[in-house]
């Protein structure tokens, strides 16, 4: 494109970027860029947060941190986008120490950022167990006048039900429906595992019973909260109830039941019932297997635990 007098604008070189990053081509959009550097081409704020995000979305942190100090050794500053851009991605790829420091540096220039940047940060900060500054950019956000979305709520109920307000979490599911949006799944999860985790079972229970009845027919993650609950409070039998009365099961499920049915010393039981999963295939958390055999071993069966750990490498060679 570059020849005789023809020079594309800045504008076409950012056009084409984009492109290729939205289509994941962003081996081709790096190439690009440098060939573009090399013909003389200065690279402005736009088009590195172009390149940034692009790299961010299909995972490459790393790079994108190099173009980032590019952008800081070029002249142009950082601006509220560039620093969300990497910091969501951080968040994304579990690199939570890396991204709180660009928080941090977000907060000592005076940027600000939109409900989903919010959302993303009091999401990382519930994740680690920092409630407290989960609760203060929350409140934050609600000064900053930060308009809501279905993702904002469910946020903001999955950190009341973290920190066991269910009242405050049943109050702003009611500010969520005056507002006029509709709870998916995801909002009648949070909740039940609130309250299973605040031992309301029956309660749980009831709400369960509740999104069957508005026409929520995939109830798995609410069935392995229940299930999980019941076996961690030592209501084994109910567990095993509600256990045998799902019609879906998946890994966690049988990896709860497993290492519950340990916990409360049905061992038999346990150790069936990972037999019987690694019979069909059905992948079983190490921590269940584990509990298994520790079991075992521990109640003198070390033969039996012996076989278990033998058919556990078996499966691993013929799955």
């Amino acid at each position: 494109m570059i020849c005789g007098d023809l020079t594309p604008c800045t504008a076409t070189f950012n056009i084409m970027l984009n492109g290729l990053c939205k289509n994941r081509y962003t081996d081709n959009a790096l190439r690009m860029f440098r060939g573009l550097q090399n013909h003389g081409f200065v690279p402005e704020l736009v088009t590195y947060n172009i390149l940034i995000k692009g790299l961010c979305k299909a995972g490459r942190l790393r790079t994108a941190r190099w173009i980032l100090k590019e952008l800081g050794d070029s002249g142009h500053a950082p601006n509220a986008i560039t620093y969300t851009t990497i910091m969501k991605c951080c968040f994304r790829n579990r690199k939570y120490k890396l991204g709180l420091e660009i928080l941090s540096a977000m907060k000592r220039k005076g940027y600000t950022f939109d409900g989903f940047g919010y959302c993303t940060v009091i999401a990382a900060f519930v994740k680690i167990g920092r409630l407290k500054e989960a609760t203060d950019y929350m409140e934050q956000m609600v000064t900053d006048g930060v308009q809501l979305d279905i993702v904002s709520y469910n946020t903001l109920i999955n950190l009341y039900c973290k920190e066991g307000k269910l009242e405050a979490a049943y109050l702003l599911l009611d500010e969520m429906e005056k507002q006029g949006f509709e709870c998916d799944k995801y909002t009648h999860t949070i909740l039940i595992d609130g309250l299973c985790k605040a031992g309301n079972i029956k309660g749980a229970r009831l709400h369960l019973e509740y999104m069957n009845k508005i026409g929520f027919d995939s109830n798995l993650e609410a069935y392995n909260c229940i299930v999980d609950r019941l076996g961690k409070d030592g209501k084994i039998d109910h567990a095993i109830n509600v256990f045998e009365s799902m019609e879906v099961k998946d890994s966690f499920t049988y990896s709860s039941m497993v290492h519950n049915l340990c916990k409360a010393k049905r061992l038999p039981s346990a150790s069936k019932l990972l037999l019987s999963c690694l019979k069909s295939g059905v992948r079983i958390l190490k921590s269940a297997q584990k509990a298994v055999v520790d079991g075992l071993r521990h109640s003198g069966c070390r033969r039996e635990a012996k076989k278990i750990q033998s058919k556990i490498r078996m499966a691993k060679i013929s799955h």
